[in-house]
């Protein structure tokens, strides 16, 4: 038999290609190929003398649902229930992403302390020895008899020991530690992520079991692995945060079972991760008084509206070009409000350094932020406070216009409980709108009614 030629993979697409290239045909990202060896199968080049006719065609009405269909496991963190959808469904992978430190496996380790109580869970860790573990949850304050620790880095050997023992649930930490040894590369490699993801979702979908599967990310925030793997799982979460600040916000980028628009909150202490029921008065605390360029929205994430504070800075800038920095909001935004307010307005930037910021570590990309951005930039322009009981959300057309909103209720009701008292919101909103007696309600047209309203 001929020695097989080495390929190289794309870890961004999968693309497979004979020769290494510095950007990747199918993708186009730049230094994504990696050498690998291609996968042989034992029966290549073989004639079939057989047929192999799968037995597992069902039809749809025959399909049970009484048992498995809609089980779902409460994990006993509210916040991690709404972004998978309401619990851990039987049979699922799901993929859990995030920055070395940011509490990853703090999280499943502390989701054992009450699954624990009724389920048998299986904790794999390539990383980590079980002394390791033991003394990370001591200090985390779990103890459940139900936890069955294994140390192990070969797939197959945890697949072989998943279906004997049949665990109701299966932790990974992480996948790039899990190995074929069949493949000859290293462990999280593309070849070897994409196999050990496949073995496991196979494993998952026969055996009924869900498996939680911790994924490391690369420099780029995505994570690391081929994309492909993202493909095969279920559900993927994405735990982020900055490791020198408390609060943590995970976000659902995919599932199957459940909105992607669902965020969850929690705060990093002693103890471990802390879910915080009220995010809108976690964002808002410490919140400066009289101060201009500061504004307060109410963003969506699925259900659930949350206020935050919108920060702007306009300042005299001694470059030739002036700076433009975003934080928690699109940069090509700002860059439209901008221009919307220089030519609709007569508000000029262009010899400006403009700074946007979201305080909190959360990131809005929903247009109804765009309203009070510009309101943030006009104040601190004209070095004009808002009113720290003032509330605006809105989207800006290219006209100066401002564009209605959706779930314009749930908005002002969480505005009117944390006590705001005036609400700039747009007027083709205000349509079948209940009329509230402590919250006065603005409806304006365009950014100059917004900005007049204000003064």
């Amino acid at each position: 038999m001929p020695k097989a030629k080495s390929v190289f993979v794309c870890r961004s697409c999968g693309y497979e290609s004979p020769k290494w290239n510095g950007r990747c045909p199918n993708c186009g990202e730049w230094n994504t190929l990696e050498e690998t060896a291609p996968v042989i199968s034992k029966s290549s080049g073989a004639v079939r003398t057989s047929q192999r006719v799968s037995q597992k065609v069902v039809n749809l009405n025959d399909v049970d649902l009484s048992e498995s269909s809609e089980v779902r496991y409460k994990t006993g963190f509210n916040e991690l229930d709404r972004v998978l959808g309401g619990g851990l469904v039987k049979g699922s992978l799901v993929l859990l992403g995030g920055e070395p430190g940011i509490g990853k496996s703090t999280l499943l380790l502390q989701i054992c302390r009450y699954l624990g109580d009724e389920y048998n869970i299986l904790y794999v860790s390539g990383e980590e020895s079980a002394r390791q573990i033991k003394l990370r949850a001591d200090r985390l304050g779990v103890s459940c008899k139900n936890l069955d620790l294994l140390t192990e880095s070969d797939a197959q050997s945890v697949a072989d020991t998943v279906a004997a023992n049949k665990p109701d649930i299966v932790i990974i930490d992480s996948i790039q530690t899990m190995s074929v040894a069949e493949i000859n590369s290293a462990p999280g490699s593309v070849t070897q992520v994409r196999e050990c993801a496949n073995l496991f979702m196979r494993l998952a979908k026969s055996e009924e079991i869900p498996f939680f599967i911790v994924g490391h990310v690369n420099k780029d925030g995505a994570i690391a692995g081929p994309k492909v793997m993202e493909h095969i799982v279920d559900a993927v979460l994405y735990f982020e945060g900055d490791r020198n600040l408390s609060y943590r916000i995970l976000r659902a980028a995919k599932n199957r079972f459940g909105s992607t628009n669902e965020i969850g909150v929690f705060e990093m202490r002693d103890n471990g991760l802390e879910q915080v029921e009220n995010p809108s008065q976690m964002l808002l605390s410490g919140r400066p008084k009289g101060v201009s360029g500061c504004c307060v929205v109410c963003a969506m994430e699925g259900t659930r509206p949350i206020l935050a504070e919108v920060q702007a800075l306009v300042a005299k800038s001694g470059l030739s070009a002036p700076r433009r920095v975003t934080t928690g909001f699109d940069f090509n935004r700002v860059w439209l409000i901008l221009a919307v307010l220089e030519k609709r307005l007569g508000f000029y930037y262009g010899a400006l350094d403009v700074y946007v910021n979201i305080i909190g570590g959360l990131r809005i990309n929903e247009p109804a932020a765009d309203l009070p951005v510009a309101m943030a930039l006009y104040s601190s322009l004209t070095d004009k406070p808002i009113g720290d009981d003032v509330i605006a959300f809105g989207e800006i057309g290219l006209g100066g216009e401002i564009r209605s909103v959706s779930h314009l209720e749930q908005r002002i009701q969480e505005a009117r409980r944390l006590g705001f008292a005036k609400c700039i919101v747009p007027r083709h909103s205000l349509k079948n709108i209940k009329v509230f007696d402590d919250i006065e309600i603005i409806g304006v047209s365009s950014l100059r009614q917004a900005f007049e309203a204000i003064k």
